[in-house]
């Protein structure tokens, strides 16, 4: 009776596991066919329409970045606003520490809105652009970047009335932190 009883449970136990596997595959299916049809149904913005909507095109220059972030306004110096600590020689461009404390206001009738990080010989220049409000205490940012090769690297303060403060560092890069070839 025993015998009986175990093999009467693993039945409906092989016949649930074989359902189951039967709704992940559909399941499966259903999510793959989801991917082609956005791709089908939807069309993809192109260049126009990203330049448009403000998009960074593949392989933008660092002058078009520009124009396209901040248009014809002209860069000041910030030097003495904006305090950049970036090494000067990177071992490795993979993972490039970079700390900027800005001495400018984020509240008050003028005040920091964001700040940006350009790297002139990046394939796409814009690295990271930071917001900040009020309650952000003070303009202070801390990341690490990638960087393709040596270059000029741009810590550009917006503020909120139009006005723009630079400053530029150059880093000397020993290993590339883009397009390297897989190791083996």
């Amino acid at each position: 009776m025993c015998e009986q009883d175990i093999g009467e449970r693993s039945a409906p136990a092989k016949s649930l596991k074989m359902a189951r596997r039967g709704f992940l595959r559909m399941l499966a299916m259903v999510v793959a066919s989801g991917g082609v049809f956005k791709y089908l149904a939807m069309p993809t913005a192109v260049p126009a329409q990203a330049m448009q909507l403000g998009l960074p095109l593949p392989d933008e220059a660092v002058d078009a970045t520009l124009k396209r972030l901040f248009g014809n306004r002209s860069l000041q110096r910030g030097d003495d606003r904006i305090k950049v600590e970036l090494p000067q020689i990177a071992e490795d461009g993979g993972s490039v520490a970079i700390s900027i404390d800005s001495s400018l206001p984020v509240s008050g009738a003028v005040h920091v809105s964001h700040i940006y990080i350009i790297s002139d010989k990046n394939r796409r220049p814009m690295l990271a652009k930071f917001s900040f409000t009020p309650d952000s205490g003070r303009a202070f940012v801390a990341t690490s970047v990638r960087l393709a090769t040596s270059t000029d690297v741009r810590v550009v303060a917006e503020m909120n009335d139009g006005a723009l403060y630079a400053v530029t560092k150059p880093v000397r890069v020993t290993i590339s932190g883009c397009d390297l070839p897989p190791q083996s």
